[in-house]
């Protein structure tokens, strides 16, 4: 009775985590004014003599208790940082804020989910150069298709995986962009607007695809940070808007030139193109899609047939 009831103690204490970790000690206070030495929390208090914590993977494939618990978490975060709530005033609100979606620019079509109808209908059903078919009426769900490109041979494995290395790189140049855009809309120097109390976050998520696309809720606030008014600056939401959409246009990474030659020069996904994701982003009134072309001088090569996983391992090897 007495082991049960230790293990169900341990399993409410790790919120069901499927890999807890195991702790022995203790966590103790001292006085430095007297030197007295007080005893808050020691694993021996607990039923089996152990300190049990979830492991806090964030990932479903490792734990999916805690991966659950994480995504929750993140979102109330969010949330309460764009509406307010637990302990965010609800004036946070009126501070001017958006939210961005940053998108890799498409290296060819592949099979997804779409809102509307099926993967990729076409009344012309035409063909690569390969002569694969570039349409398909599937609607893709529990489905191995979904992220695969449509045809192996033309797919841009190379500068799939180039763009993915140069994925941090090409975020950093685009928040120091934002910051001098934003500096100049309200005729302020870097370092000027560097001192105003900014809030930015991010969200990186890997497309069905294989290639990440990161969430960007941006807010502005005033001198006494979100607690406090509105900036006192010449600007709005759209403003802040249109201040994204023209640094992820003109911001880029030129990469290496590769062993044979070729090289790229990497930006964000076309604004007016939607990307070649399974989920399509979806346009809001707070929603700023902010993409930008890719620019290659990429030659396609007939590639042997194997999955698409297979083609992102070699070319990243």
């Amino acid at each position: 009775m007495l082991g049960e009831a230790g293990i169900e103690s341990a399993r409410r204490r790790v919120h069901d985590c499927e890999r807890p970790i195991r702790l022995r000690g203790a966590t103790k206070l001292v006085d430095p004014a007297t030197g007295e030495i007080r005893t808050l929390y020691a694993s021996a208090q607990e039923l089996d003599g152990t300190t049990w914590v979830p492991c806090g993977n964030r990932r479903a494939a490792a734990c999916e208790p805690c991966s659950r618990q994480y995504q929750g978490d993140a979102r109330q975060l969010v949330t309460t940082g764009l509406a307010g709530g637990k302990g965010i005033p609800a004036s946070v609100a009126e501070h001017p804020c958006t939210f961005a979606t940053l998108t890799a620019p498409s290296f060819g079509p592949v099979h997804g989910l779409r809102q509307k109808g099926p993967c990729r209908a076409r009344r012309d059903k035409p063909a690569c150069p390969h002569g694969r078919p570039l349409w398909c009426n599937a609607r893709h769900r529990d489905d191995e298709r979904l992220g695969t490109p449509q045809c192996a041979d033309c797919y841009d494995y190379t500068g799939h995986v180039v763009w993915q290395w140069h994925a941090p790189e090409l975020w950093r140049r685009f928040t120091i962009t934002l910051q001098r855009t934003l500096a100049r809309h309200c005729g302020l120097t870097v370092t000027e607007f560097g001192r105003r109390p900014r809030s930015p976050t991010k969200v990186v998520e890997f497309q069905a695809r294989g290639i990440i696309h990161i969430h960007v809720p941006v807010r502005l606030d005033g001198p006494a940070g979100p607690d406090g008014p509105a900036p006192d600056l010449p600007f709005t939401t759209r403003d802040l808007e249109d201040a994204i959409h023209d640094t992820a246009q003109r911001v880029y990474v030129d990469a290496a030139p590769l062993a044979d030659g070729t090289t790229y020069r990497l930006r964000w996904a076309p604004r007016s193109t939607p990307a070649p994701s399974p989920t399509p982003p979806t346009a809001t009134a707070a929603h700023a899609e902010c993409h930008e072309s890719t620019e290659t001088t990429v030659k396609h090569q007939p590639k042997p047939k194997r999955p698409a996983s297979a083609e992102l391992l070699q070319n990243a090897w």
